[in-house]
């Protein structure tokens, strides 16, 4: 999504020329390009798929949305499977039209993790819940934090479901690096993603992430957290942001593997 104006086989070339040898998938341009395409793509460039984005959107209260819920999240395990990941990144829902209830819609949550882990771990995939920063509760994800993300996986098995860690939704909590550690006691950090915090935020805030180096956010701190935590995979770099998409990809690709070699370990 970082360089979502690059076509599926420009985003390939691209990496094969930067020497860039994971990438992160989404489902909506996997589904453009078409899954089996993507799938053989991907592998005949000798891409590793670290994971595969999003799932989840489980709050809904009405039996016949939480059905639908279900069946689309099925869909995006068997997705990731025949891409070769074995990661599905969750964000959870917000609160349904009219609903105050933040605690009722993080056992629906709960509820739907119960039916998903054994139906992901049957396909080698494992579900990582990603905690949103909490301006997005409301509408986009009432898991707000790493410990209530915890909260939520360590009620399954650590290979069916375990947490994203993103600095741009938790570098504000003080409380997170002691999550990391707890994540990584029970090896339940399945991702690791960077984004730069800029201010002011973007009408929306959607599309308000920075480019690495840009913003408030120490990431080789972060990095040492997650490392120290035991965590040896892959380091994604997520960015929602206008200004990068309305550049030339391939440029905004280049840069932002440039950035991460400048500020990572």
């Amino acid at each position: 999504m970082t360089v979502k104006q690059l076509s599926m086989p420009e985003l390939v070339d691209s990496c094969a020329q930067l020497g860039i040898g994971n990438v992160g998938l989404w489902r909506e341009p996997v589904e453009s390009y078409g899954l089996e395409a993507t799938a053989k793509l991907v592998r005949d460039a000798g891409l590793t798929v670290t994971t595969l984005c999003r799932g989840g959107f489980f709050t809904a209260i009405d039996p016949r949305e939480r059905a639908e819920a279900l069946a689309d999240n099925r869909r995006a395990i068997d997705e990731a499977a025949t891409l070769g990941t074995d990661t599905l990144v969750l964000v959870s829902g917000g609160l349904p039209a009219g609903s105050r209830d933040l605690h009722g819609a993080r056992e629906r949550i709960a509820d739907a993790l119960a039916e998903l882990g054994p139906y992901a771990e049957e396909h080698g995939v494992r579900l990582a819940i990603e905690p949103l920063h909490p301006m997005y509760a409301s509408d986009r994800c009432v898991v707000s934090t790493l410990a209530q993300a915890l909260d939520l996986a360590e009620r399954f098995p650590a290979q069916q479901v375990g947490v994203t860690v993103d600095t741009y939704h938790i570098w504000w909590d003080d409380t997170a690096p002691a999550q990391i550690a707890r994540a990584g006691a029970s090896g339940r950090i399945h991702t690791f993603q960077l984004a730069d915090w800029t201010t002011p935020l973007p009408e929306g805030v959607l599309t308000g992430r920075g480019q690495i180096g840009d913003g408030a956010i120490d990431m080789p701190e972060w990095q040492r957290y997650v490392e120290a935590a035991g965590y040896t995979g892959a380091i994604e770099v997520e960015l929602f942001n206008d200004g990068l998409w309305a550049r030339d990809g391939r440029e905004v690709l280049a840069e932002t593997a440039a950035r991460f070699v400048e500020h990572t370990l």
